[in-house]
């Protein structure tokens, strides 16, 4: 018998005594004396035996954290409690079996690229690719370091006629395809969308305008991870300094609290305040936006930074505690949801630790600052997980249209990144500006494919090869690309 997921791994047994003793006492046997010798004797128990039955006798050999769970018969719901511990509310605490430490300086892997053919794109030919080589132009000066790429860009910058056909040749001739497949050996995967919001602000505090954005607060310490480990390239640790010990930084629970930006210790930070929480809360998902003044008048800001937790999923929380159905957890849906229920906006959220911070932008931009430094372009900018995917390169994407079958087969290029595109065939589709963007990218969770268009002779599995940014500085003043 074992109450409350005792956590057991044979031969190494590993049991949470007190904690889960103290919980199971206060919830179950409502602090009986009786109760809890009589689960101190289970405990026992159980360090005995380790598991309901033996595991069958044979070489000793230590097996995995799967095989041990597996080894042991499932237990049975204690009798002396009123519920099965697996049916309590979702909010009781329950300790879970923590994950196997990963080893120093490996970095899991994320995918692969095959070389493969343009034969094998599913309507290559089809697609008007002008707009991609616009985009791909913008880009290279962050590419212009490495000598094969300074070929491709001139090559790409003289090109004329500027006719679809003539740039599908130049594709052709100057690149080769590689399929994208995830560390599974699937070639699938999913497609989001994000865009450009327009948010209504004022650089100054009012009762209308009280949620701050907030710019990068100077005590956030970024450690480049490569540094200590090669393997780790792209893995970043945030925290702050308490002492002499680099602890995590504040989550959007200490730094948002109840609401109150003038108890925040983020104070003083502010570029501007707007009026609505949930839309604060998009604009950091989207990583860019537009704020409108009283006057009229225009800011944009961008990603400047993030304060190193990880990004939990609000739609998902939603749908776990019963808020929301799973069709409806769009971004439609979710601020749907939001203006129903406006006392429990910032509980929730708050169930979100990441937090991202901003920089103000020019307004001369043609769009906003992706990660690799170049303005995005609508609908041919695409976030992807830069450690399988290069910055700044095109990628072939077949997929569909938002809640549709209709295929959607494009011409992108690799641009920016994001919290949440994990994975060699992950991708964040960049609608452009606006609330008819927002509405394409809000309903936007597709299936897709990928491929990754590099130059000939370039070999994307040496070290050397991967182009990647920190955001840190955009290319001012942008690439001016002439327009046909």
């Amino acid at each position: 018998m074992l109450l409350l997921r005792v956590q057991i791994v044979i031969p190494h047994l590993r049991l949470y005594t007190r904690k889960n003793m103290n919980f199971i006492a206060k919830t179950c046997f409502k602090r009986s004396t009786r109760a809890v010798s009589l689960l101190t004797a289970l405990i026992s128990a159980l360090l005995l035996a380790s598991c309901a039955s033996a595991p069958s006798s044979g070489p000793q050999s230590v097996p995995t954290l799967a095989q041990a769970i597996q080894q042991c018969t499932p237990c049975a719901v204690c009798a002396v409690c009123a519920v099965s511990p697996l049916a309590m509310p979702s909010t009781a605490i329950i300790p879970t079996i923590d994950p196997e430490p990963a080893v120093p300086g490996v970095e899991p892997v994320r995918g692969r690229l095959e070389r493969t053919t343009f034969a094998t794109l599913p309507g290559w030919g089809t697609d008007d690719v002008t707009m991609a080589l616009d985009a791909f132009l913008q880009g290279c000066p962050a590419l212009n370091s490495q000598p094969v790429w300074t070929k491709v860009c001139a090559a790409g910058a003289r090109l004329k006629p500027r006719s679809s056909a003539n740039i599908t040749r130049f594709f052709e001739t100057e690149f080769e395809p590689y399929h994208a497949v995830n560390a599974d050996n699937s070639d699938t995967g999913v497609v989001t969308g994000y865009y450009e919001p327009l948010l209504r602000g004022s650089r100054t505090r009012s009762a209308e305008f009280r949620y701050p954005i907030y710019a990068a607060p100077q005590d956030l310490i970024t450690v480049d991870l490569s540094e200590l480990y090669p393997d780790l390239k792209n893995r970043r640790l945030r925290g702050r300094l308490v002492g002499n010990k680099l602890v995590p930084y504040l989550d959007r629970g200490n730094i948002d609290g109840a609401g109150d930006s003038a108890t925040s210790p983020l104070q003083g930070l502010e570029i501007a305040w707007v009026d609505d929480p949930i839309e604060s809360f998009f604009l950091q998902i989207q990583g860019s936006g537009q704020i409108q003044l009283p006057d009229g008048s225009r800011i944009r800001v961008g990603y400047a930074d993030q304060n190193g937790h990880p990004f939990r999923s609000l739609g998902g929380l939603l749908i776990r505690r019963g808020e929301i159905k799973l069709e409806r957890a769009s971004m439609q849906g979710i601020k749907e949801w939001a203006k129903r229920n406006p006392q429990k906006v910032r509980q929730f959220m708050n169930g979100n630790p990441s937090y991202v911070f901003f920089k103000e932008l020019p307004n001369d931009f043609s769009g906003p600052i992706g990660t690799l430094g170049a303005p995005l372009t609508a609908e041919r900018s695409i976030a992807v997980d830069q450690r399988v995917i290069p910055m700044g390169v095109p990628v072939y994407l077949a997929t569909t249209f938002p809640s549709s079958n209709q295929p959607l087969n494009r011409l992108m290029v690799a641009q920016d990144t994001g919290g949440a595109i994990n994975g060699a065939v992950r991708a964040d589709f960049y609608w452009g500006f606006g609330d008819a963007a927002g509405s394409q990218a809000g309903r936007m969770k597709q299936q897709g494919r990928m491929w990754v268009l590099l130059p000939r002779g370039y070999d994307p599995n040496l070290k050397t090869a991967t182009v990647t940014s920190s955001a840190a500085t955009p290319i001012s003043p942008p690439t001016k690309v002439p327009q046909k």
